[in-house]
């Protein structure tokens, strides 16, 4: 669920606020941001393949994570929680279901592609399916440590957040029906 994704993120950015005070703003919205970006190959491309890199976006968050710690600007720390977040949003795909439409009823083999392997990984199912209940307490738990350490839009954001995901949980199995697929 995109919202877990951005949940996870932001409380990836929210130690900022104690460390880096002056870098936590870009470090949130860069995180948010790359909490949900891999999803947008819903819509271009193959889901879960076309921009889900969890090796890339890893390897490319430790690389600029340490730029950002030698050199802590806006933009590098802005990027390295971007990369940061889109790696764990990619590898903590595996742990969810396949990429269908009903993945409750586990037809899909396909959890995450790896590119370096060229291969996908089977899902692991931990969280049944985007949206199932237990999506929604991840969300709610990881919604707490950017709603405590941000505030204004940031927490904003939380809040708005926490409703989609309380809407999408509540309706996600009726989903594919509304919208004939």
């Amino acid at each position: 669920m995109a919202t877990t994704h951005a949940a996870v993120g932001l409380a990836l950015a929210a130690p900022l606020v104690w460390i880096a005070p002056e870098l936590a703003p870009v470090a949130a919205v860069g995180a948010l941001v790359g909490g949900v970006f891999p999803d947008v190959d819903l819509f271009v491309g193959t889901h879960r393949k076309s921009l889900h890199f969890p090796v890339y976006y890893t390897l490319a968050a430790a690389l600029v994570g340490l730029v950002a710690v030698v050199v802590p600007s806006s933009v590098v720390v802005a990027i390295a929680f971007f990369l940061l977040s889109a790696g764990v949003h990619s590898i903590s795909d595996w742990f969810g279901a396949g990429d269908e439409l009903r993945p409750w009823h586990r037809t899909s083999d396909r959890a995450v592609y790896v590119h370096p392997a060229k291969r996908w990984v089977r899902p692991r199912y931990v969280v049944r399916y985007d949206g199932a209940p237990e999506d929604l307490v991840l969300t709610l738990l990881f919604s707490i440590p950017g709603f405590l350490a941000f505030d204004g839009g940031l927490r904003l954001v939380v809040l708005v957040g926490v409703a989609v995901a309380v809407f999408y949980t509540g309706f996600r199995k009726r989903m594919p029906e509304w919208f004939n697929i």
